[in-house]
């Protein structure tokens, strides 16, 4: 009896032994489930204006994969093959595709569907321009268990006036990106009066739109406005439209057709005296300025929230890590020179606070994604060109800088010579919900305050 006592509690323990390890591995099953994929798509211009940045767009997203969630580049010479790896609390992040727009809101909302719908994307990265984020904002909208985070586009509008609870800024626009340009032009080159070039859609307008408020609001009078169409590549009649009778001219033609402009402008009105022109942000975009030659040497521009130049510890880790994951950046060669481009910098940034967002929330893309659009909102970076936070239209409020092209060694060269901190999209109160969009005629010519006049920090200390 003793004997059979001992077998039955034999069998008893092992029954229990077993019974544990079924429940550790049905434990480990449940925790891996709950760490489930996120599926993330970049959408990004790979034709089109801009279509010569697409691999800055994805360096950004790339870099900051690998830089905050382990991810690896696949290719150190082509970003646009993507990542492998990287995880956020365990949970993997997937990239499922990425869309190829032409700068036209059209294409980039069937490349949207495509990606969001087709592919099943959780979290859409981008896009590049104005028109097209704007669409984009507004199919967030209409998609609010999804959640959206900008590439580089700068139209006043996509966070303005849409308002998508689900789409985040983590960049300026373009209006916040020329903050100083108007005081510099008036106050310190003498400027009374001006012209402005700007390609006719939604990021020009906005662009052009800092510019002349700021211009007209410290005592400047914007004469002549001129809108040639996006991707023009006969500028010949608008060179010949823009006044030679004024003491300067803010150009915010931008991408493919900036060279072209430049051209046409000297066939009609002879050499150009850089000291008498204003650019906005591709006059200064790695990959874009060393085309401009230094015919425009003198010229000041403006920036996109970077400065490739700024010595601070902060922005030198930035342009090293840039190099660290990537050898070169197509089409313009080295990789590390490109950090601070618009479309690199745009799209890095807001990779990073989507990503600050999933950590924070630790992964949790259930119940809606409300989580972590919560956890989106509350982001805060310190990144390499100052402190970064979101606005109640989750629109960046960021540092910006200008800066001024100059010769050296007989090539074109950048140096950053200003910053303003703190600028908002409201531009010291010019622009609201209600106010009129930047358009052909918007923003009126008015004289008015502004809280950074007189301001600007000079050399940049951000860092």
């Amino acid at each position: 009896m003793n004997a059979l006592k001992s077998k039955w509690k034999l069998v008893t323990l092992a029954a229990l032994v077993v019974l544990a390890a079924a429940s550790v591995l049905a434990t480990t099953a449940t925790a891996r489930s709950s760490a489930s994929t996120i599926k993330i798509a970049v959408l990004s211009d790979c034709q089109g204006a801009f279509g010569s940045f697409d691999n800055q767009d994805m360096a950004g997203v790339v870099t900051a994969m690998a830089q905050f969630a382990g991810a690896k580049a696949k290719n150190p010479n082509k970003p646009r093959d993507g990542w492998t790896g990287g995880s956020i609390n365990g949970h993997p992040l997937k990239l499922v595709g990425v869309g190829c727009s032409n700068d036209r809101a059209d294409t980039a909302i069937k490349e949207t569907k495509r990606l969001m719908e087709q592919l099943g994307a959780d979290i859409l990265i981008g896009p590049l321009s104005g028109d097209e984020s704007i669409a984009v904002a507004n199919y967030a909208k209409q998609h609010p268990n999804k959640t959206f985070v900008d590439g580089s586009a700068g139209a006043q509008d996509t966070t303005l006036k849409v308002r998508a609870p689900n789409f985040f800024r983590f960049n300026g626009d373009g209006a916040m990106w020329n903050a100083g340009l108007g005081d510099l032009a008036h106050n310190k080159l003498g400027w009374k009066t001006a012209a402005v070039i700007a390609d006719d859609y939604s990021f020009a307008w906005t662009s052009a739109a800092g510019f002349i408020a700021e211009f007209c609001a410290v005592g400047g009078n914007v004469t002549k406005r001129v809108f040639p169409p996006l991707n023009t590549t006969d500028y010949s009649s608008y060179a010949q439209q823009m006044p030679t009778n004024v003491d300067g001219t803010f150009v915010a033609v931008g991408g493919a057709g900036l060279i072209p402009f430049l051209k046409a402008y000297e066939q009609a009105h002879g050499p150009i005296d850089g000291k008498k022109f204003i650019g906005n942000l591709f006059w200064g975009t790695p990959g874009q300025f060393e085309q401009l030659s230094t015919r425009v040497a003198g010229a000041y521009v403006g920036g996109a929230g970077t400065a490739g130049d700024l010595a601070t510890k902060a922005a030198k880790a930035y342009n090293a890590q840039v190099g660290k994951v990537f050898k070169t950046i197509p089409p313009y060669g080295a990789a590390a020179p490109q950090a601070a481009s618009t479309f690199t910098y745009g799209f890095y940034v807001n990779t990073w606070g989507l990503l600050a967002g999933l950590k924070a929330n630790g992964g949790n893309i259930a119940g809606g994604q409300k989580s972590l659009q919560a956890a989106i909102k509350k982001v805060r970076l310190a990144t390499p060109y100052g402190p970064l936070y979101l606005d109640k239209n989750n629109q960046a409020v960021i540092n910006v800088f200008y800066q001024q092209l100059y010769e050296k060694g007989g090539k074109l060269a950048v140096k950053t010579v200003g910053e303003i901190p703190g600028v908002t999209q409201t531009f010291g109160g010019t622009f609201s919900s209600s106010t009129p969009a930047p358009g052909r005629t918007n923003p009126k010519c008015v004289k008015r305050s502004l809280p950074w006049i007189g301001k600007t920090i000079h050399p940049p200390v951000t860092g």
